[in-house]
């Protein structure tokens, strides 16, 4: 998307704002941080303990220390072509984006979108859900007692009770290939990964209330995200629909937003 398309795009975006309450933008500045343990990182979960990293081909989480990136915790899960990570609840919650990336197929794993809950201590699967619209998943975050998918067939954000496992609330989705969501009430970042942009949207009714742009070419492919202490961090999984590789040189990294 040119720059002159994306500007248009974000004006009709704002649109539920007044002319002089357009939302602020940012370019961000990018400060990469530590290299994931095996280089495909495709989701984040941001928590006081460390930082939860999925790997997109093994689907193994890892927790990381937040200043060097050691690995605290190394967990084996029956989540496949990882593409979302959320953390609350006592839980893990990874989204499975359907079948397996870059390895042969474990017995019996499903094929279809799905939420799985994981022991966070053991890799022990507690739970397994369908994606409430039947399709993939790119985005899962656990907020305000609540999980938060990416529905790609619904094109919304949707708020999922963690215990029925019911879709409540949902707010729309702007932009293509929404990948990574991260909490700062009264909206939530989400990421557009073909657009290299974030975009903070109400949780009520997803107009935008801030906008933070990469620059394709230069800075690393977005992924997945999530914000702790104010900053926003993402990671580059160096993998592409359909499941190639990129070639992007950020590739393997996880990386630090100011603006």
């Amino acid at each position: 998307m040119n720059w002159n398309r994306r500007s248009v795009l974000l004006s009709l975006l704002a649109a539920p704002l007044a002319a002089s309450e357009k939302p602020p933008t940012h370019r961000a500045k990018v400060t990469r941080l530590f290299r994931s343990p095996e280089g495909n990182p495709n989701a984040l979960a941001a928590t006081p303990e460390g930082l939860w990293v999925a790997e997109q081909i093994s689907d193994r989480a890892y927790l990381l220390d937040w200043k060097t990136g050691e690995v605290l915790k190394k967990l084996d899960t029956e989540s496949s072509n990882t593409s979302g990570m959320g953390f609350g609840g006592g839980y893990l919650w990874m989204g499975a984006n359907g079948g397996p990336i870059g390895r042969l197929p474990r017995p019996n794993e499903p094929k279809f979108g799905r939420i799985v809950q994981v022991d966070p201590d053991t890799g022990r699967t507690i739970g397994m859900f369908p994606v409430p619209d039947g399709g993939g998943v790119h985005g899962v975050l656990y907020a305000d007692n609540s999980l938060w998918i990416t529905c790609f067939k619904w094109n919304a954000v949707v708020r999922i009770d963690p215990l029925t496992f019911k879709a409540g609330e949902r707010f729309p989705l702007h932009l293509t290939r929404p990948h990574g969501l991260a909490w700062d009430p009264p909206g939530m970042w989400v990421g557009y990964s073909n657009d290299y942009v974030f975009l903070k949207q109400d949780i009520s009714d997803g107009h935008v209330l801030e906008v933070v742009t990469l620059e394709k070419g230069k800075d690393p492919d977005p992924h997945g995200m999530d914000m702790y202490q104010g900053k926003m961090y993402y990671c580059d999984a160096g993998i592409a629909p359909p499941g190639v590789y990129s070639n992007s040189p950020g590739a393997g990294y996880i990386y630090r937003i100011d603006w």
